[in-house]
Formats: structure tokens, C-alpha cells, sequence
């Protein structure tokens, strides 16, 4: 099956679907890694927080792919937001996936309430290090409208993506269209949600069921065609081939808006609310 590619506003491209290693153990991520490689996954989505870096740069160099050949993301942790941190970590990730630069480097979190709320300096710190080429593209994840239209109002800089909560009981509509109408696109983490009932919901159960589809692969097909970039996680074979498996039907217009309209605003979010969330390892 092959995997539409996403055109940013930084003209490079991006696989609009790939996989997510969030809570992928450290010991079992390089397996799993490489097992989506197999499967057709070509787009691996990690973060500095996840503590797996590593492991997906074993499986990169054991696929014996070619470079250009896959997209990967990492992501600022939260106790690296100090400009001439954030540029010391990237060399530190760099090292551990076994990479001389990033597809796509991103700010994990805004932490407002932290370094004096300056992560326009942070974001400032991620265009210099696009300019030297160590990050072909740059971004943020989970950024409220407020803190996209800060960055963008003091750097003249449009992340590329805005990496945020997203699945059918939690549409984050204003955090999307923030980000739709800044010119970046929406990437959706947690894209199954965390346990929420989503997947057994009477109205997706239906439409799985008149496509011959999980409920989890419509949800995955849904944000496709809203146009997100989707990375669902999972440590299982089986499933990373079932989720991958989503580009063989459609849903129609009708069908988007009924899952759309599973909604239930701020009381379906299950990650911390960006506007508070103030975590920084120790």
C-alpha cells in the first residue's frame, strides 16, 4: 500500500501516516521498530522524553533502508528548553538514532508556566538549528492558539506541524484550526485515545462494520481525511498491520462528520491540558 506524502509549508514532504513509539519500552523498541519497517511504516515518530531514541536507531541501521527513504521526528524534552540546551540535546539524539540531522524536530510541550513562559526563545533556538541543517523541518507539539500566534507574531517563523491530542472524543477543534489557519499542519498523537470508550462507540462500531474495518482503523481512516498526519503505537505485529491497513477503503463526507460529531470538547481530552501542564525531569 503506498502512504500519501503531505506537502509543508516549508515545501519539504512528510509521510502522512507512520509509527508512534510512545511507551514503547526502551528494551523492545528496536523490535518493534523494526517490525513496522517491515509492515511499510517508513515515517517513526520518538521524542527525547520517550527514553528510545536508541532503539529506533538500532532498528534504522539493521533495516539497511536508505536515508531517504524514511522520515523521522524526535522532540525536545522539557528540561531543555535553555536555547544552547536545546541545541546540545539535538546532538544528543542525533548520536543516539545514529543520525547526522532530524526530518523533523519539534518542541514536546510549551510549558507556559515554566523558564519565565519564553518558549518563543526555545522556538528561536529550533530555527537556528534548521538554519545549520541539523533539522530538515521544525515544529511544536501540543500548543494552544495563543502560544502558535506568540511564536509566529516574534519570530516570523510558521512551525512546520503542530503535534496535538487528537481522536474522536477529543477533536481539539481550536487547537486545529489554530493551526490550519497559521499555515502548519495538525499531526494527532494518541489518534485511538487512551481507553476512552472511543472504539466501542455505537456510531464508529456501525461504520467499521458497512466498511468490513475495525473501529480502530475508521478512526485512523477519519483523520486521514480530515487531512491530519496520524501515527498510531503499538508493541504487536498484528496490530501494526491492521493499522496500516487503512488505505484501501474511504469514508464519505457524511461518515466524517458523524464521527466528527463524537466530540465531547475539553471533558474528551485524556493527556495534560498544555495551558498547565509544567513537567520538567529531573
Amino acid at each position: 500500500m503506498s502512504v500519501p506524502t503531505i506537502t509543508l509549508n516549508d515545501q519539504t514532504t512528510i509521510p502522512q501516516f507512520g509509527v508512534g513509539v510512545w511507551q514503547v519500552p526502551a528494551d523492545v523498541t528496536e523490535r518493534v521498530v523494526s517490525e513496522a519497517l517491515e509492515v511499510g511504516y517508513r515515517h517513526i515518530d520518538t521524542a527525547q522524553m520517550y527514553g528510545n531514541e536508541a532503539g529506533v536507531g538500532a532498528a534504522i541501521k539493521a533495516s539497511g533502508l536508505a536515508r531517504d527513504e524514511l522520515y523521522v521526528t524526535t522532540k525536545l524534552n522539557n528540561n531543555n528548553h535553555e536555547p544552547a540546551r536545546a541545541k546540545a540535546s539535538l546532538a544528543e539524539s542525533l548520536d543516539r538514532l545514529g543520525l547526522d540531522k532530524v526530518d523533523l524536530f519539534l518542541i514536546h510541550w510549551p510549558l507556559p508556566t515554566q523558564y519565565d513562559g519564553d518558549y518563543t526563545a526555545t522556538w528561536q533556538a529550533l530555527v537556528e538549528l534548521q538554519e545549520e541543517g541539523l533539522a530538515t523541518s521544525i515544529g511544536v507539539s501540543n500548543f494552544q492558539p495563543e502560544h502558535l500566534d506568540t511564536i509566529v507574531s516574534r519570530t516570523g517563523v510558521v512551525p512546520a506541524v503542530n503535534q496535538i491530542e487528537v481522536h474522536p472524543y477529543f477533536g481539539n477543534e481550536a487547537a486545529r484550526a489554530a493551526t490550519l489557519t497559521h499555515g502548519a499542519f495538525v499531526e494527532s498523537w494518541s489518534p485511538l485515545g487512551q481507553g476512552g470508550g472511543e472504539l466501542e462507540d455505537p456510531a464508529l462500531v456501525k461504520i467499521a462494520a458497512d466498511h468490513g474495518k475495525t473501529p480502530a482503523q475508521v478512526a485512523l481512516r477519519w483523520q486521514l481525511e480530515r487531512g491530519d498526519i496520524v501515527f498510531p503505537k503499538s508493541v504487536r505485529r498484528e496490530r501494526l498491520e491492521e493499522n496500516f491497513a487503512v488505505f484501501d477503503f474511504t469514508l464519505t463526507p457524511e461518515e466524517v462528520d458523524a464521527i466528527s460529531a463524537l466530540d465531547k470538547g475539553e471533558t474528551g481530552r485524556t493527556g495534560p491540558n498544555p495551558d498547565t501542564f509544567d513537567y520538567i525531569p529531573g
